[in-house]
């Protein structure tokens, strides 16, 4: 009897395992038919967009003829949704928008472009005027797993032109190829629109709200980066310190230090953060990990005196702005003329008192 529910658990096991292996195998030639099925799709809209343009240069086709196509094309096709003069329009944008780089097929295959979405691309054809620029977003997207929304946002406010734009030491202080990875890490400045912030904010309401959107700051900061904890605490010399933000960069391996600061950059700034990466590579890495990064996020800075201020530093340190969105506080003296909440609702009681009277007359 033992022996009979030995082997019906083994089974079970044995069921189980099989089960979560087929799970696994057909998620994943899913993933891959989704994939190869995207491809596809825009290898056909690439087609398309051909095929039209070059009608529209050998002859005298007009853009009349597209809502002709559009209306043809869903009626051979009735259970597809890609055939509206507008996308239509879009096809003919895609092709015209990459020709330049069609000096063979395998070559237009193999930009990125062809490997996001096709929602992805209509972004980037109707966002995005530069080739290079458009080629640049559509890598990240791959890289960083962006859906549609994410894509916009980064082009509303512009990634390319932030990334690696941070002040650092890191040729001094890193070697190659780490200290270029880690300069492409950082950018300039920080947008942190998700928070708003009074005129007098101070640091911890920074720290705070950057907490409070870990998920948006995480994305701010780019992949790779690892929260670690808040105002981590370190003891040296049975003196306390805190950290403000310690995360942990998966790529760069190693600690990164973001220190925050409601005030214009000051050159002893960058020494106390010098102090603390010093603290964190002694107390905190594992002897396989690579030197801590310090970032230090100010309201304003010159970037004169930060590279001036980062000459001598022996800890590899970023220096960049941020923003936030601003919600004016009222002057102290406007604040006491405005009536309370309990003065308004008093003055609307007695409005409808005054509103029934009269209606009773």
């Amino acid at each position: 009897m033992v022996g009979k529910k030995e082997e019906l658990k083994a089974t079970a096991k044995e069921y189980v395992q099989t089960l979560t292996k087929l799970v696994d195998e057909i998620r994943a030639a899913q993933l891959r038919a989704a994939v190869a099925a995207n491809k596809e799709l825009v290898r056909l809209y690439w087609f398309i967009g051909k095929t039209i343009a070059k009608r529209q240069e050998e002859s005298s086709w007009g853009e009349n003829f597209i809502e002709s196509l559009a209306r043809d094309l869903r009626g051979a096709f009735p259970k597809s949704k890609g055939f509206s003069a507008r996308n239509i329009l879009r096809m003919s944008a895609f092709y015209r928008a990459y020709e330049i780089f069609a000096t063979a097929v395998a070559k237009i295959e193999d930009l990125p472009v062809f490997n996001i979405p096709w929602g992805h691309n209509a972004v980037l054809i109707g966002k995005v005027k530069d080739p290079e620029t458009r080629l640049w977003y559509a890598r990240k997207t791959l890289a960083e797993g962006w859906s549609r929304g994410i894509l916009e946002k980064q082009i509303k406010l512009g990634l390319r032109d932030r990334v690696g734009q941070a002040i650092t030491n890191f040729p001094l202080t890193l070697p190659s190829p780490q200290s270029d990875m880690a300069k492409e890490a950082l950018k300039d400045p920080y947008m942190f629109d998700f928070l708003s912030l009074s005129d007098e904010y101070n640091e911890q309401d920074v720290e705070q709200g950057l907490i409070d959107h870990i998920q948006k700051f995480l994305l701010e900061l780019g992949k790779g980066f690892a929260f670690v904890g808040r105002q981590e605490h370190l003891v040296v010399d049975d003196n306390d310190f805190y950290l403000d933000l310690l995360f942990y960069h998966t790529k760069l391996r190693c600690y990164v230090v973001v220190e925050l600061k409601n005030t214009t950059f000051k050159p002893e700034y960058a020494g106390k953060l010098n102090f603390y990466l010093s603290a964190v590579d002694e107390l905190l890495s594992h002897p396989e990990d690579r030197p801590t990064i310090g970032l230090l996020l100010c309201k304003t800075k010159s970037n004169f005196l930060a590279e001036y201020a980062l000459k001598d530093i022996n800890k590899p340190i970023g220096v960049a702005d941020y923003e936030t969105k601003l919600t004016e506080s009222l002057p102290k003296d406007l604040k006491g003329s405005l009536p309370s909440i309990e003065e308004i609702e008093a003055e609307l009681e007695k409005k409808q008192e005054i509103e029934k009277k009269k209606n009773n007359y």
